[in-house]
């Protein structure tokens, strides 16, 4: 049984019940509709969020705890997250058929991490969007959250290399203050992506 399987085994939402606050802002601002994929999800705040935004919603995670808490809250909100468990190591990003894809401090291996970028860019419909908030290689000293392992944060090149030729809408690495449940409190080190993919959106 993997850690964040054990982890989530638990009544309360260690990440809290309420979407990350930076999806929730740019969400409104580029307003896209139509399909959504949330990876590494956890527990499901930002799946459920997306989906009472209209947004017919797919969320992926390794730990069958976490998806569990996912329809938890889905119906407590109302609204349908169709839930995948997913090994990112085994993932298929064959299908291009997501209007959307967000990843919200989602850390993984660089290999893995390099991986999944790739896979990300690659399924996201002409036209759509990633949005991702992660911890970036500075975190360490802030102990407010996130993995204690540098190989697991993130670095911006990663993103400006991966997604170059993509429109980016917005790009920051900086603090930033996070109140999300028992794990990630206080002040953060952080880098925040969204970008365009090339191409019209098609419905």
């Amino acid at each position: 049984m993997n850690h964040w399987n054990i982890r989530f085994q638990t009544e309360d939402y260690v990440y809290g019940k309420e979407p990350n606050a930076f999806l929730k802002e740019f969400q409104k601002k580029i307003k896209v509709s139509g399909e959504a994929l949330a990876i590494a999800e956890g527990e499901g705040r930002n799946a459920v969020y997306l989906a009472e935004q209209g947004m017919k919603v797919t969320a992926w995670d390794y730990a069958e705890s976490g998806l569990a808490k996912t329809n938890k809250l889905a119906d407590e909100r109302g609204v349908v997250v169709k839930t995948e468990l997913v090994d990112l190591n085994e993932a298929n990003w064959s299908e291009t058929k997501w209007d959307e894809i967000v990843c919200i401090f989602g850390h993984f291996p660089v290999e893995l991490r390099q991986k999944t970028l790739l896979g990300v860019k690659e399924v996201i419909k002409p036209g759509g969007y990633f949005l991702t908030e992660v911890y970036s290689h500075h975190q360490l000293p802030y102990k407010s959250g996130g993995p204690q392992d540098l190989d697991f944060l993130y670095k911006p090149d990663e993103f400006l290399k991966i997604f170059a030729e993509w429109r980016i809408v917005h790009f920051f690495m900086g603090e930033v203050v996070r109140q999300e449940g028992e794990l990630h409190n206080g002040v953060s080190h952080v880098i925040q992506f969204v970008g365009q993919k090339p191409g019209k959106l098609q419905h």
